[in-house]
């Protein structure tokens, strides 16, 4: 077992400078779904990895799977029949902090998930009260408010919402490529996606990892979000709606929503000129980056499913 051990150990070693490399890299913005795709890999695959080797570490091999060895260790040093001494409470100590590992993940990730709920119940809410149709924008929400913003609150319910400042500052094609932008976050489900970065971020705040996980996820579901937009925007030119460039209606929304200020936008709602990434965003419309190649695809497709295949099979499989 100590040969897959080591392996695992690098895995977990290993993706602390890999999110940092995938950070600073210029290729997911050429094809944002498959940086995505390897974002979660990475960081379930450092989850596993992480929870492997610890419980590796004090577990025993004549069991199927580390977590079954481990937790069978557990079982016999609790009960008085496993190995005593300093070696053996070593091993149990490790095992122990695998198992802490574990529960300290789900936790994080039920109490994030549970705080968006309730933020974003709140905020149905008070659009209840405050928020009216209008036919500028079928199917959103007005809320008079002279600042610009325009965000959406994703869920069952989900709500689309643009301040009355917006609607005075964009024209009808810009408008409509907001509009788009955000049904493509409520359609996609894209806060599920940034969820589990999000929740990362709180538990680990210090870590350079976690911030730069959850600000490229963050920054690259808009982007997302922006090529389903332009891709409305193309469709539209087509039905002979004109013939100007389809990214830069969402460019020049972008560029006036970010020149108006910084609206306020509710936790646990996606904005379309949220954070300070809008610059890279206008850049990527205006200039749209080649795709990735298929050779390129399968090659990012690879690498995520051995991330994660390989900290699992570690746990489940007898070695």
């Amino acid at each position: 077992m100590f040969p897959a051990l080591l392996i695992v150990a690098a895995v977990a070693a290993g993706s602390v400078p890999a999110a940092s490399a995938l950070a600073r890299a210029r290729w997911p913005a050429r094809s944002p779904a498959a940086a995505i795709v390897l974002w979660q890999a990475l960081g379930l695959g450092w989850g596993l990895a992480a929870v492997g080797v610890l419980a590796g570490i004090g577990a025993r091999s004549d069991h199927a799977g580390v977590a079954l060895s481990a937790l069978a260790f557990a079982r016999q040093a609790l009960t008085g029949q496993g190995p005593g001494g300093l070696a053996g409470a070593a091993r149990l100590g490790f095992v122990a902090a695998s198992l802490v590992l574990f529960v300290l993940l789900i936790w994080v990730l039920v109490a994030s998930s549970a705080a968006v709920l309730r933020a974003r119940r709140r905020q149905r809410e008070l659009l209840s009260l405050l928020g009216h149709g209008d036919p500028k924008v079928p199917g959103a929400l007005v809320v008079d408010h002279p600042a610009a913003a325009a965000y959406c609150v994703p869920g069952l319910r989900s709500r689309i919402v643009v301040s009355a400042g917006t609607l005075e500052l964009l024209d009808q094609a810009e408008l409509a490529a907001v509009l788009a932008h955000e049904r493509a976050h409520v359609r996609e489900r894209h806060d599920l996606v940034l969820l589990p970065f999000t929740a990362l971020l709180r538990a680990f705040r210090w870590s350079p990892a976690a911030r730069d996980a959850a600000g490229s996820v963050a920054l690259l579901l808009e982007m997302l979000a922006d090529d389903h937009a332009v891709g409305y925007v193309a469709a539209a030119a087509a039905g002979g709606r004109g013939r100007q460039r389809p990214g830069r209606p969402l460019a020049m929304a972008l560029l006036r929503v970010g020149a108006a200020g910084p609206g306020t936008v509710p936790c646990g709602a996606l904005a379309v000129a949220d954070g300070g990434d809008v610059a890279v965003r206008v850049a990527r419309l205006l200039t749209p980056p080649p795709g990735l190649r298929a050779a390129a695809l399968a090659l990012v497709g690879g690498t995520a499913a051995a991330l994660v295949a390989v900290p699992a099979a570690f746990l489940l499989l007898s070695f």
